[in-house]
């Protein structure tokens, strides 16, 4: 299964030029790296992203993620992806740059398909 890691395009470079990261500030203060599924992603990306122009959308296998990840229960009474340790850029699995149009930021379509 694929979840998704939305990034800032500042520190998606960060990530990449340090081939680690401990996530954005929000989640360096919670303690865990917040991911969405395919099915979250879009409101993820509305409710916490929506003053940016760009963001960058990385992938990762959750069995890579290993006894890491914990799927807690969040926004919504649904269940969240998180990730308790640095994430690697070895763990990426794909990455789409996501520009907003009309206030609004089209995913890939095949969105759930890519690996």
């Amino acid at each position: 299964m694929l979840i998704y890691k939305i990034f800032l395009p500042d520190q998606w470079k960060d990530f990449t030029n340090d081939g680690r990261t401990k996530g954005a500030p929000v989640d360096i203060s919670d303690g865990y790296i917040h991911f969405s599924t395919a099915t979250q992603v879009k409101e993820t990306i509305a409710k916490h992203f929506s003053g940016y122009k760009d963001v960058v959308l990385a992938a990762c296998k959750t069995d890579k993620l290993s006894t890491d990840l914990k799927w807690e229960l969040s926004r919504g009474g649904q269940d969240f992806p998180h990730l308790y340790r640095e994430l690697l850029i070895t763990d990426i699995e794909w990455h789409r740059p996501v520009k907003r149009k009309n206030g609004d930021y089209p995913l890939p379509e095949d969105i759930n398909e890519l690996i």
